[in-house]
């Protein structure tokens, strides 16, 4: 009863603390089960109100359910505080005023920002960015098929995409790890258990190894969900197909959504972006002199408006039915341009889409082949599609 009292007691400031981040609270409250995924739909579907409305519905649902107890718990979790300190001074007591009322946080709210206010409602404030504040800020995996059932497939070069991908993604603070010639089944199975992050065995025995001191070693400790999270495909392919090494397609949507917030709560909310290397079809894609261009197509942006399938973003190294080109010593030319190019682009605090549309120009203006006849010189035109960010990621090199 006294865990009941206290929800009821603080419910107005729980609310108001909570709505500084709702996605955070909902993704802990969904991965401890204590809403079902019909109530979490009926949740997230509240888009026509505020940030604390879906808050209000929350906090009454599980009162409802009788989850006071638990939600309790969750509202003590080490994470949870980080990201909402205020709920640091909340009397959980059986009796008792709060140690902080929901006026003094009215008016820490209005004008400018108090200094103890939550960090996240700090970045929603100042300019909309997701708040990567986790050490280390989150997952990079890099799945890195080389050595195909075809030897004559193998992919040279790939290892030194890998290598590139890694030593980048530590400097920006992410937990790096990599596993080698996956099967279609094996990409699959690899992702499942990346989401979920609970068998460490399991993921051992995909023989996934992590970046440490300049080289991969095998993941010896469970990784565990940041604040963002970035998966790395090198690998053959179809259009909107990763093959396989033994040649079999998975289609890239259905590594994506292994991620969503209905398969993977923990990163409900929060930013998940795809780098695919690998071709989308057999064609060169041939090169046309400016003049040949009757008009400039334009860039299409398309975000559905589902919370389940918000906060992607997937960044190919080509468009549809064409070939990825890839080096055979000094790795591929989308990987390499967007490594060179995040270097740049995090140290001068720019967001992802500002990085990827340089990343694009850079490689649009490179001409490839052997000779020097435009009918014979080859193109390649990378894409980002599927953007359904819901704010601006801006990833930052790492300080201890």
């Amino acid at each position: 009863m006294a865990h009941n009292d206290a929800i009821v007691r603080n419910k107005t400031i729980i609310q108001e603390i909570l709505s500084a981040d709702p996605p955070f609270i909902l993704g802990k409250v969904m991965e401890k089960k204590l809403i079902t995924e019909r109530e979490y739909t009926n949740l997230t579907s509240i888009n026509k109100g505020t940030a604390e409305d879906l808050i209000i519905k929350l906090v009454d649902t599980l009162i409802n359910k009788g989850k006071q107890s638990e939600f309790i718990e969750i509202l003590q979790d080490k994470k949870v505080l980080e990201t909402y300190p205020k709920l640091k001074v909340v009397d959980w007591g059986v009796s008792g005023s709060t140690a902080v009322s929901s006026n003094s946080l009215k008016r820490s709210s209005e004008g400018s920002l108090s200094e103890d206010a939550p960090e996240s409602h700090k970045s929603q404030k100042t300019e909309d960015k997701y708040p990567l504040t986790s050490k280390p800020t989150g997952l990079c995996v890099i799945i890195n098929n080389e050595n195909f059932c075809d030897p004559k497939k193998k992919r040279s070069g790939t290892e030194k995409d890998a290598e590139s991908l890694a030593d980048v993604f530590s400097w920006l603070g992410f937990q790096v790890l990599m596993c080698k010639d996956q099967t279609a089944s094996d990409m699959a199975q690899v992702t499942k258990l990346l989401a979920d992050l609970e068998d460490l065995a399991a993921l051992q025995k995909c023989k996934l190894e992590e970046w440490s001191d300049g080289r991969f070693t095998p993941l010896r400790v469970l990784p565990r969900h940041g604040d963002a999270f970035v998966c790395c495909v090198l690998s053959h392919g179809e259009e909107n197909d990763i093959s396989g090494v033994d040649f079999k397609q998975l289609a890239i949507s259905d590594i994506t959504s292994a991620f969503n917030g209905k398969h993977c709560p923990a990163l409900l909310g929060k930013p998940k972006v795809f780098f695919i290397q690998a071709c989308q079809g057999h064609n060169l894609q041939p090169g046309l002199a400016v003049d040949d261009c009757i008009y400039p197509m334009p860039i299409k942006e398309d975000s559905p408006n589902h919370p389940m399938e918000a906060d992607f973003l997937v960044s190919k190294a080509t468009v549809g039915k064409y070939q990825a080109l890839r080096h055979t010593i000094s790795g591929s030319i989308f990987i390499q341009s967007l490594c060179v190019e995040l270097r740049k682009g995090c140290n001068s605090g720019e967001d992802i889409l500002e990085i990827l549309v340089r990343v694009n120009a850079d490689i649009s203006k490179k001409d490839f082949g052997k000779t020097n006849d435009p009918e014979k010189v080859w193109k390649q035109m990378p894409e980002f599609g599927n953007v359904t960010l819901t704010r601006k990621l801006v990833f930052s090199p790492y300080s201890s």
